[in-house]
């Protein structure tokens, strides 16, 4: 019998990788991603919006698996490294619990000797976060009698055809 078992992928040292209720900190991921061998820092900062699709959104409420969500983010770096060996530090943290409008629900940040690799990597990060992390967002909505109502939405919907994420 083949065993098609693969050894659980490892963080780095020098990359950093949460789920957490905390607010996140610009500063704090972006010296999470310096190095001195970086050229560049790409941070992206994803926030509460105050609408979707027209409808007015009051909050946002995250939930994640999170022993799979960090295994997923794992995969991100080791991905990354392939196609763009220069990388020197990856950073993704995420926020669960309920978020206000601006309020920041995901940092990615990649440092990286030039600029060009830093961008793509920063976009692949997020890009293939919400399509295969196991994380959902329920969307608190207001209506026009002053009642909320919500809706649970898989972050990886977001990907689909005229989903706004």
């Amino acid at each position: 019998m083949i065993s098609t078992f693969t050894a659980p992928i490892k963080p780095r040292g020098e990359d950093s990788f949460a789920i957490t209720f905390a607010p996140l900190s610009l500063e704090e991921i972006y010296a999470k991603a310096d190095d001195p061998a970086n050229g560049a820092v790409v941070v992206m900062s994803g926030m509460v919006r105050n609408n979707t699709d027209g409808q007015p959104v009051v909050a946002l409420e995250y939930q994640a698996y999170e022993p799979m969500a960090l295994r997923v983010f794992y995969q991100i770096a080791a991905d990354i490294r392939t196609f763009w060996p220069d990388v020197k530090r990856v950073v993704i943290h995420h926020r669960v619990g309920r978020l206000q409008v601006g309020e920041i629900s995901v940092l990615v940040a990649v440092g990286c000797p030039h600029r060009g690799e830093a961008f793509e990597a920063c976009r692949y990060a997020i890009d293939t976060l919400k399509h295969n992390a196991p994380i959902w967002k329920k969307e608190w909505y207001s209506e026009l009698d002053g009642k909320l109502s919500s809706s649970w939405v898989s972050i990886g919907a977001c990907e689909q055809p005229g989903q706004n994420c």
